[in-house]
């Protein structure tokens, strides 16, 4: 039987399980007027959330720091709809980026100061990660209350596109490799004068994030198949020139001294961090002078 471990409110609580690993549970009222080692009717549990490695373990409690528990079960349950319906396999980093990623977006929904995405559209490559990116809106709904518009699909399903991988083992990080490749990338970046501020804080540090897991992420996956086609490629260098340049100065720089190996995919990745980091505006919603035309952001 599921005893508390510990309680985060009346309706999620962390649990011990009798074979001695964990879950997250939530149910509507499980835990209220319940104590640690107090034992949940299995009848009243809605969902389950396995920590089945060491690392989604760390994983909760470093989202738990910073970022409400509602937040935190609703991603769960959208990558366990990714996992279970959709047969997606992704590295656990997702559970950190995508956590962080729909809370603030719920924030500045919430603060009015919510943008709509221009992220470009990958849902003919990527089916799957995009129909689960618009089951994620009506989870998100359900459980948060806020109502995104249809062009956040592209930002929820580009974190799973990002977070492709195997993991079926705990991550073993080549910590000198991971040190020289954050290092690599910093000084391409502020090459082209481009450091962590305010206005750019969170997607700077999912760039970094991504980094971190690349290591693994390269030790994981098939480095010879490319899963984005050419002519994407084609699209985000006519679109995005300035984010396509200082990319490919990150991709080929880590390919010629760290990674010889590494995808095609991955310079891609780059440049769609490196377009949200900077901002640049797509070239083909840009009038002969430079400022915006009248097409509607997506």
């Amino acid at each position: 039987m599921p005893k508390i471990a510990q309680i985060f409110n009346n309706n999620v609580a962390l649990v011990d399980l009798d074979n001695h690993s964990q879950t997250v549970v939530k149910g509507r009222g499980i835990a209220f007027k319940k104590k640690r080692g107090d034992v949940i009717p299995a009848n009243q549990i809605e969902k389950i959330f396995y920590l089945a490695t060491e690392t989604s373990r760390q994983n909760l409690y470093f989202l738990l720091r910073n970022i409400p528990i509602d937040v935190v079960t609703t991603t769960y349950e959208i990558i366990d709809l990714a996992k279970k319906q959709f047969h997606l396999k992704v590295l656990d980093y997702i559970y950190i980026t995508l956590s962080d990623h729909i809370y603030e977006a719920y924030k500045r929904y919430q603060a009015g100061t919510y943008q709509e995405s221009m992220v470009p559209d990958f849902h003919i490559q990527y089916p799957a990660e995009y129909a689960v990116a618009k089951q994620a809106l009506q989870i998100i709904a359900a459980n948060l209350g806020v109502q995104f518009p249809p062009s956040e699909v592209k930002n929820l399903a580009l974190h799973f596109i990002n977070a492709a991988g195997e993991d079926d083992n705990e991550q073993a990080f080549d910590q000198s490799n991971e040190a020289s490749l954050s290092q690599l990338v910093q000084r391409v970046l502020k090459r082209h004068k481009i450091t962590r501020s305010p206005a750019n804080g969170n997607y700077y540090d999912r760039f970094m994030v991504h980094l971190q897991y690349l290591v693994d992420r390269l030790q994981r996956v098939d480095t010879d198949s490319v899963a984005i086609v050419p002519e994407v490629a084609t699209e985000l260098e006519q679109n995005y020139p300035e984010s396509y340049k200082i990319a490919s100065e990150i991709f080929d720089e880590i390919k010629e001294n760290l990674y010889s190996g590494m995808s095609e995919d991955e310079r891609l990745y780059f440049i769609i961090h490196i377009q949200r980091l900077i901002n640049e505006t797509p070239a083909e919603e840009q009038t002969s002078d430079g400022k915006m035309g009248g097409k509607h952001h997506e």
